[in-house]
């Protein structure tokens, strides 16, 4: 039997339960129970759902929730207490609720950690009918639709901490919060920007039957132009290539891939290359049941790969019952190159710049094969674009030993290119918003990274240079929320989204909450410099010097060298205010920077 798999993970929890339970049941022991069911059914597991939410188990008369998003998991929670208040009679079932933002470990279908303990421990504080938060979530949540007060310090049971709680009840609030016209800038309401949950997939990488490891990059090519073309599909959630790819070469069962990556479906297959001739086997896989919603096998000569790619897409579009447009159905059908050699080399570069463990060797492997492409065909315009973007790395990284003004100056020109020969391609104006962000117009990079959002709105690397762009620009509620819907398409990319969240969070005051990203930030990634120098930065705006210092200490044994002031005028942020903010929380630590 296969032994379960734990994974950790910064989460949302949400913990409800009824008022008087036991009451209602010694008096009518049937009529609560009816009425329990009914309102879970009816009234609190629809609005979850919307919410995004993961009913995780339920607990007598409590509810255990896990969001990806803390404004998420409130804003839930104020609709089920809002929508009880406004009932026209007093609802049979009223619930206290908490809501706590924190570490938890996965087991199966449950969750575990301090976390979950918090906020069961924040419920029982809430009033009847009114929700209870801890103060981390309030920082993340302040300036949103509910306004929560402050509840003071607490003590709790197994804590060995007092809790800072804010609370909120329907009573409470003098009026209606403020429609989305009113809200703060940047901040973010529940309806505007929620997408529904609707069909979900993750590719994994296709198995290489050929015989030959040099072949592995074939394999993985076919899954991942599987993966862009999805992603292209408006009305499908599909699984970032990173995380997808965190699966290859492990005999996982297809539901535990459903389940740690929240998906309804996967897709798995396998590629024979013999000489002109390729095998390719796909089936597409509903992981509730575990049935076959669609499978084939394609024989085909060579020259035939991209027509077998556009019908699998196709098919699995078909299976999951989605309706096409004839703008998606085109975009699909668009590969960029019909010349097989040149896009050989664009897969054969993609596979050494997503390696784990990037190199400068590797990179300089990648450089060479996307130039070849450019060089076989000169309008390939996805070609020209990720080589641009992989110019990047060498501007910030001096792999190539080039002058960064130089580098810089050759990634714009491809970039430039890429466009030129299509302006409309999501790839194209991804390295155009890129090599704006990196050299100051803010403007031009939000305008080029929407355009490819529009036509590829689950393209995690592309909401992470949009989370980029608007922490640079200012815009740090938006970054968050970008960061936010990019963990749910990426979760194996975790740990560089909270690098940026943890930043964020930091510039706009939060500073318990950047806290405790930058400490599940350096779990996930315990050799981070950065990490350690903005979390030191956090600690010192909350008086915790000891640990502060502590984390500085082992930045400077991982990178001697470390200079703060390198890293944030790399950064390129538009308000002087943003690296005064991490060097004066560095400053309150005592720290000699």
């Amino acid at each position: 039997m296969e032994a379960e798999r734990t994974i950790r993970r910064l989460a949302a929890i949400l913990v409800a339960d009824v008022v008087g339970y036991s009451r209602l049941m010694a008096e009518d022991e049937v009529g609560a129970l009816a009425a329990l069911n009914r309102h879970r059914e009816i009234e609190f597991d629809p609005v979850v759902a919307r919410y995004g939410g993961r009913v995780v188990k339920l607990m007598g008369d409590g509810t255990l929730v896990e969001f990806k998003s803390v404004v998420d998991a409130v804003d839930c929670a104020v609709a089920i207490q809002d929508a009880a208040a406004a009932a026209d009679d007093r609802p049979p079932v009223t619930l206290r609720i908490g809501v706590n933002l924190g570490d938890i470990i996965i087991q199966g279908d449950d969750i575990y950690g301090d976390g979950v303990n918090i906020a069961a421990r924040l419920e029982p504080l809430a009033k009847p009918g009114g929700v209870c938060i801890s103060s981390v979530v309030n920082e993340s949540y302040r300036g949103r639709a509910a306004v929560f007060r402050n509840g003071g310090e607490v003590g709790v049971k197994n804590i060995d901490r007092p809790i800072a709680v804010w609370r909120w009840h329907p009573a409470d609030a003098a009026g209606p919060g403020p429609t989305a016209a009113e809200s703060p800038p940047g901040s973010r309401t529940a309806t505007s920007e929620r997408r529904p949950e609707g069909p979900s997939i993750a590719v994994l990488p296709f198995d290489n039957m050929s015989g030959d490891a040099e072949q592995e990059y074939f394999s993985d090519g076919i899954s991942e132009d599987i993966i862009t073309d999805l992603s292209k599909v408006s009305g499908l959630l599909v699984i970032a290539r990173n995380s997808s790819f965190a699966y290859k070469g492990q005999s996982v069962d297809l539901r535990v891939i459903g389940r740690e990556l929240a998906v309804g479906h996967v897709l798995e297959g396998s590629v024979r290359r013999a000489g002109e001739r390729v095998r390719i086997t796909a089936q597409l896989i509903d992981v509730a049941t575990g049935g076959h919603l669609w499978a084939d096998r394609y024989d085909r000569e060579l020259t035939d790969i991209f027509a077998v790619q556009d019908e699998v897409t196709l098919e699995i579009v078909e299976a999951l019952k989605i309706r096409l447009s004839p703008a998606e159905k085109a975009s699909i059908a668009s590969i960029g190159t019909t010349n097989l050699a040149a896009h050989d080399s664009f897969w054969r570069m993609r596979t050494l710049i997503f390696s784990p463990g990037l190199t400068p060797a590797l990179w300089q492997r990648g450089i060479a094969e996307g130039l070849r492409a450019i060089d076989l065909d000169p309008r390939y315009v996805q070609a020209h674009a990720l080589t641009s973007i992989c110019h990047w790395l060498d501007f910030h990284n001096q792999w190539s030993g080039d002058a960064p003004e130089v580098v810089a100056a050759r990634a714009k020109a491809l970039a430039d290119r890429a466009v030129e020969l299509d302006p409309d391609e999501p790839l194209a104006n991804h390295a155009i918003a890129v090599a704006a962000r990196w050299t100051g117009d803010y403007d031009l990079a939000a305008e080029a990274i929407d355009k490819t959002l529009q036509k590829n709105p689950d393209y995690a690397l592309g909401l992470f240079t949009k989370s980029e762009i608007a922490l640079a620009a200012g815009r740090h509620h938006d970054a968050i929320a970008d960061l936010e819907h990019a963990t749910r398409i990426d979760p194996g990319w975790t740990h560089q989204y909270l690098q940026n969240m943890g930043m964020a969070h930091l510039l706009l005051g939060h500073f318990e909450t950047a806290a405790l990203v930058f400490r599940e930030r350096l779990v996930l990634a315990k050799d981070s410099d950065i990490g350690r120098a903005w979390l030191a930065a956090a600690l010192g705006y909350l008086g915790e010097i000891e640990e502060a210092r502590q984390a500085w200490t082992e930045l400077l044994a991982i990178n001697p060298s470390f200079s703060i002031e390198q890293r944030l005028a790399r950064q390129r942020f538009a308000r002087p205010a943003d690296p005064e903010r991490v060097m004066a929380g560095l400053a309150k630590a005592g720290l000699p920077v």
